[in-house]
């Protein structure tokens, strides 16, 4: 996951130097390298979308990814729930949808003259909310707190969600007729924002090949699925993620990066202008935790400033609120973004 810049980072400006250079592998890394390689070979073009997928597993949050239609989105987390000791169940968002449809409901049984709680399709592992912005407001706020608190509340009880919870939400940047835009402080529940576009003439062909071996073959799916990786794997994975070292320098870049967009006019006119209200401190939070799962991932025991500024993008696009004055100019975040990654020294 990378974004051209003016300034490519270099890693050995570093002032302070990472703990080890070859730091030895581990099982929980093997078997997510082990899985890395199955989702790309089974989501063919997508490699953003693959590692933002393992990077929010890593880092016990959840993403919205923005694509055109049959860019293989829905594929993409049915495939990793193949890949993963988890359950999967997708739902198609609707205007007629109710919050109940999502979180469960408790159900009467006269039988025994007593109220029972049906779980809804929230508990479980892997959750697709496909097109997340045809439903309305009630619908979205019921999913978007279930991301946050971890847990559902029906009538006086509240029930956890599983340990292992990620919600991927998709919406089609094409059709806006009879949608329903997410808030801006409710964008902000989402770890990353994801943006994925058209494969390639040589990938688009693979894809051809893929598709029709297993037409022509439906047992090549169960031949061709791997061993899944257990939540035990996954929360250990997580563990050692949390251990990977990130220079003191370092730290102060990605604070400054955050900062920069909460006081703009430090780093120049144009960002003053664009920048009307800069990102949360779960930006913070979220670009540490990423930045540390992308460096693991790559089986690095150290962040580098590349880590953060290929995951920039990702943290910072649906948490920045632009100015009427970008809008007309027609500057996007991610240009933004790109501007303050050239202005913010790297270390």
């Amino acid at each position: 996951m990378s974004i051209p810049i003016d300034q490519p980072a270099n890693p050995k400006r570093m002032n302070a130097t990472p703990q080890s250079s070859a730091a030895p592998v581990s099982n929980a890394q093997r078997d997510l390298q082990r899985l890395r390689t199955y989702l790309n070979a089974q989501i063919i073009g997508q490699s953003d979308l693959v590692d933002a997928m393992l990077i929010a597993l890593l880092a016990d949050g959840h993403m919205l990814v923005e694509g055109a239609p049959g860019l293989a989105k829905t594929r993409a987390i049915h495939v990793l729930s193949r890949g993963v000791e988890a359950d999967f169940q997708r739902i198609q968002f609707t205007p007629d949808l109710l919050p109940a449809d999502l979180t469960g409901t408790e159900i009467y049984r006269p039988q025994e003259g007593s109220f029972h709680f049906q779980p809804g399709p929230l508990f479980h592992n892997l959750v697709l909310a496909d097109e997340i912005n045809r439903s309305p407001a009630k619908v979205q706020s019921a999913l978007l707190e279930a991301m946050a608190e971890r847990q559902i509340t029906v009538g006086n009880k509240t029930y956890p969600l599983p340990g292992l919870f990620l919600v991927m939400a998709t919406q089609n940047p094409i059709e806006q007729e009879g949608t329903y835009p997410l808030p801006e402080a409710q964008l902000d529940r989402f770890l990353m924002y994801v943006r994925i576009g058209y494969p390639s003439a040589d990938q688009e062909k693979t894809i051809l090949h893929l598709v029709r071996g297993e037409a022509r073959q439906p047992q090549r799916k169960t031949a061709d699925a791997m061993a899944p990786v257990s939540q035990q794997t996954l929360f250990a994975a997580r563990e050692e993620v949390l251990g990977v070292y990130m220079a003191e320098a370092l730290e102060d870049y990605l604070l400054q990066l955050i900062l920069a967009t909460r006081e703009p006019a430090r780093y120049g006119d144009s960002l003053a202008r664009w920048i009307l209200y800069g990102a949360s401190p779960r930006a913070t939070l979220a670009l540490d935790r990423c930045a540390r799962a992308r460096a693991w991932l790559d089986g690095r025991d150290y962040v580098t400033p590349d880590d953060i500024q290929a995951l920039a993008p990702c943290i910072l696009r649906h948490r920045l609120i632009l100015s009427y004055e970008a809008e007309a100019e027609g500057i996007a975040t991610d240009h933004v973004v790109k501007d303050l990654l050239r202005r913010v020294a790297v270390p």
